[in-house]
Formats: structure tokens, sequence, C-alpha cells
């Protein structure tokens, strides 16, 4: 048993294959042998367990939930539902489509990223460079030369602690994020705060609302019954703010309330993506509306990861301005003392 969880793209990619293996109807053991022969040494012995279970005469749900946590949530409750609706080649090719559009987001916000991320990575090595190059000289008139710092670091020694520096606010950065995605101490409560930050607040409600659509129009499709889907949505949210509202999802459908109103009972949807939600309730049926919903929450998604990745961007454009400038203030202001020292009558 493997603790590594497929990842995004392994899993787009598993999905698509087996369902145009399907859908052109090769049998699904002669699929996953070729699985065995390709991808990561961890995803060839797990689709190996997988085809040996389906011989020994497990369904393919059945042998993929004995794999633990290594296949996605969603990836199980479609493959069930796909399989027990005889429906499983279209339901892995749906699936493959929303692990691309994933994929896609991503890949666009890192891309849109990356130049200043080398920026600003550019400039905490040449001040690293200052350090240890300020140390090693020596002015004319003897002592040491700038600290262009300003805590003491110079040389060998100073670049060792600078970097230890960077490293430690990396780290602080890289927890509190790690902290926030696993909701350390109840983090997530905290989420209709950042929901109400001007412009970055809405991009993040945006694709969190075009995960969950997107995962109820498939579940819909894919045959699972209104409260399971609702839940595979909430799941897919990948936040326990949003977790938190499935109990009231069952109370209100098996009260006799419709999804809309279930979802208004949670407490936790925006009134426009409500009203969104009754319109395609109302427009036609339930999969075929949402999937409508879930390509319009695509493009929106898209547009938000974009504005994400711009105000990104200006973050760490700005940390590197206020980098470089400070140094380069510093630097000018020693310059100028020494200047106005020279001038001094002796």
């Amino acid at each position: 048993m493997f603790n590594r969880s497929l990842s995004l793209g392994s899993a787009a990619n598993l999905c698509r294959r087996l369902g145009t293996g399907l859908k052109a109807g090769v049998d699904l053991l002669r699929l996953l042998q070729s699985e065995m022969k390709h991808g990561p040494a961890a995803q060839r012995a797990v689709m190996g367990d997988v085809h040996q279970a389906i011989r020994d005469g497990e369904t393919f749900p059945d042998a993929l939930r004995k794999q633990g946590s290594y296949f996605p949530p969603l990836l199980l409750a479609m493959a069930s539902a796909g399989d027990a609706a005889g429906k499983l080649d279209s339901t892995l090719l749906a699936l493959a489509d929303f692990f691309e559009q994933r994929l896609r987001l991503r890949r666009s916000f890192l891309r849109q990223i990356s130049w200043p991320m080398f920026q600003l990575v550019a400039a905490i090595l040449i001040v690293g460079l200052l350090i240890y190059i300020l140390g090693v000289l020596r002015p004319p008139t003897g002592g040491e030369m700038f600290d262009p710092t300003g805590f003491g670091l110079r040389g060998a020694g100073g670049v060792v602690r600078y970097f230890g520096y960077v490293a430690l606010a990396g780290l602080l950065i890289g927890g509190s994020i790690w902290a926030f995605l696993n909701n350390v101490a109840g983090v997530h409560n905290l989420i209709p705060i950042l929901y109400r930050i001007p412009v970055a607040g809405r991009a993040l409600q945006t694709i969190t609302l075009s995960r969950f659509t997107w995962t109820l129009a498939l579940s819909l499709e894919a045959g699972i019954d209104p409260i399971r889907a609702i839940q595979l949505g909430l799941d897919a949210t990948a936040s326990d703010f949003y977790r938190s509202g499935k109990e009231d999802v069952v109370l209100a459908i098996r009260g006799g309330k419709t999804m809309s109103e279930a979802l208004d009972a949670t407490g936790i949807f925006p009134s426009d993506f409500l009203s969104e939600i009754e319109i395609a309730e109302l427009s036609g049926t339930d999969a075929e509306a949402l999937q409508h919903l879930a390509a319009q929450y695509d493009e929106r998604a898209t547009r938000a990861m974009e504005t994400l990745a711009t105000i990104a961007s200006r973050v760490i454009g700005l940390a590197v301005m206020v980098l470089m400038v400070g140094l380069i203030l510093r630097m000018a202001m020693r310059i100028m003392g020494g200047i106005q020292d020279a001038l001094q009558p002796i």
C-alpha cells in the first residue's frame, strides 16, 4: 500500500486513457494491464493491484477503494456511479475534463507568477552577493566596509545568517499556507472574512464555487443521488468551512427542499450563486442545466485565477522593489555621508 496520492495530472491522464479505451470497446483488464507498464513505479504497482483485484472478482470501484487514499475521493465516487449506471466510459472522460480544468487553472497561475518569482530570487541572491563582497573588501583607510542591510551582516558569516533569515521567512510563509490548507486551529472559519477582501476575495470565492459546480454537475450526470452529489461538491472545495454544511443539506433535502433551498440552508453560499442554481433547476434537468452553469463558472474561474496571479505578481514585485530600493537608498546615504565628511574643513 502506498501512502502517496495520485497527482492531479496523473489522475486526468489515467481517466482519459481508461475512458477512451472503454469507449472504443477495449476490455478493462487489458487497459489496466497496459497501465501497469507506464507512469511512476508507485502508480504502476497500484494499477497492478487493481488489475489483480478485478481478476479475483472485485468490481472496478471496489478495486480502487482497496488502494486506500491513493485515488481522489471524487474518482472513487464517480467510478461507482458510472459503473452502476453502465456508463463508466463517459463518466471517466467527464472526470478527465474536470481534472484537466483544475490543472489548467493551476498551471496558468504558476506561469503568470514565474517571472516575478524569478525577480525575487534574483534580488535575494544579489543582496547576498553584496553582503559577501562588502565583507571581504577593506577600505583604504582601514576598518570595514559599510553594512548594506543594517543588521551587521558582512562576509561569509553574514551571508550564512542572511540566507538563514530568508529560509526562516520562507518557512513561516510556507507554514502559514500549509496551516490554512489543513485548517489548523479552525482557520477555515476565517474564509468569510477573506471573501470580503476587495477583488481577491471575490476571485477566491469564484474559484471555489467553480469546483463545487463542476463536481455537482458531474456527480448528477453520473447518476449519483442529490444528497451524495452535493456532499461530493462540498468535499471538492477542499475547505472545512464548506464541508460544515453537509448535515444541513441532508436534513433539507430529506425534508422535501429543492437543491437551491438545501444549499441556502447551509448559510455558506452567496445569494447570486443560489439564484443561478435555482434558475438551473427550473430550466431543465438538474444535470444538463448544471453542466451549463459549470461551464460558465469555468470561464469565471479562469478570469479569477488571472486576477489572483496579477495580485500575486504585484505583491512580489512590490517586495522586490522594497528590497532593492531600500538597499540602494542605504548605499546612497552612506556615499552622501562620505562626501559630506570629505567636504568638511580640516
